[in-house]
């Protein structure tokens, strides 16, 4: 059956015209075409045609939906009604108590900073905060591994936005070395425990991974080399990282599959275009939250080409985490006796 849209998901004047979510797929992928796997996939010629089974092999593929970016136009109109409904939505947490945590990963260069400044620019800082941690000094490294981001929570009344979170160690202290594989297997162990814990005790916990194609990760990563004003945003670890693509990939992968529950899922946001990916996320929370005086002609559904829960993924890609954590570790050998 195929993936239906809801009928107020082009109601916009200024949508349609822009192409925000009408614009056909063409040859969308004509910069990945010649690149790993994308070289075989081809775009529909109507996204009303792909089914639900094809869609979440769309994102599998790592492939963009979109030939052009949003025009700044288009963005700023959309932003700004956007930001005024998040002003709403802290008010609400504010007046009712609410406890929202707002988890930002995904690889290097995806666009998490400039999507969590997006979020806080109008915002009210005594009520909204950025939690982005270093790497643990000496004393937090002999902690629980949780404890330096429990003192991070919200209290009642509070949004906390993590800039990278506890997820590091699923993400790049596996793929780097950084913790030993029973630190990790634990890890994807108890994870699901502690977050039901804290939703048990209140805690809204929204968690977003910013997915870039290689490509355009690549392109960034240049770009940050040669502006000395954004320098400081590539460190060797972030070569690194681009050099164990698949590594990552994996690690993706086992962590949805071992963390993404009912009360703390995961979303994936296709993030090539990053103002595409900033005004999804933002429309996305917004649906999740039930504060009051929500505009609807505002707060619609979040683009599905753009946004899609992890458990859509899943479903559709047969082998989720066959090859995932390769290297020996009891995680890997669970997950490939469970897919076989």
């Amino acid at each position: 059956m195929a993936h239906e849209r809801p009928t107020n998901y082009t109601s916009s004047k200024s949508e349609r015209a822009h192409g925000f979510y009408t614009t056909k797929y063409g040859d969308a992928f004509e910069d990945d075409m010649t690149r790993g796997k994308l070289r075989n996939f081809r775009a529909p010629s109507d996204p009303d045609d792909l089914s639900s089974e094809e869609r979440c092999e769309f994102f599998r593929e790592g492939a963009y939906p979109y030939q052009r970016k949003i025009s700044l136009d288009a963005y700023y109109e959309h932003k700004f009604p956007l930001q005024i409904e998040l002003v709403k939505m802290q008010n609400w947490v504010r007046d009712t108590g609410e406890k929202v945590v707002i988890i930002f990963e995904g690889r290097d260069a995806a666009g998490k900073g400039g999507t969590i400044r997006r979020f806080m620019e109008h915002l009210n800082p005594r009520g909204a905060k950025v939690v982005a941690l270093e790497k643990p000094t000496n004393e937090e490294a002999g902690q629980w591994y949780f404890q330096r981001y429990v003192r991070h929570l919200p209290t009642a009344g509070e949004i906390a936005l993590f800039d990278r979170s506890w997820y590091n160690r699923a993400g790049v202290e596996k793929v780097m070395g950084f913790c030993a594989d029973e630190e990790y297997d634990e890890f994807l162990r108890v994870t699901p425990l502690v977050e039901e814990m804290w939703a048990n005790a209140g805690v809204r916990i929204i968690k977003l991974y910013f997915s870039v194609s290689r490509v355009e990760q690549e392109r960034r990563f240049k770009r940050r080399q040669r502006d000395p004003l954004k320098q400081w945003k590539l460190s060797p670890v972030d070569l690194a990282s681009y050099h164990r693509w698949d590594d990552y990939t994996d690690a993706k992968m086992a962590m949805f599959y071992h963390t993404h529950t009912d009360f703390a899922p995961w979303y994936v946001i296709k993030s090539d275009d990053k103002m595409r990916a900033r005004i999804n996320s933002i429309r996305h929370v917004l649906n999740l939250l039930p504060y009051h005086g929500k505009d609807r002609d505002v707060v619609y559904e979040a683009d599905p080409w753009i946004i899609a829960s992890a458990d859509e993924v899943f479903d559709v890609m047969g082998k989720p985490v066959r090859s995932a954590m390769g290297n020996g570790s009891t995680v890997s050998k669970e997950l490939a006796t469970a897919t076989a």
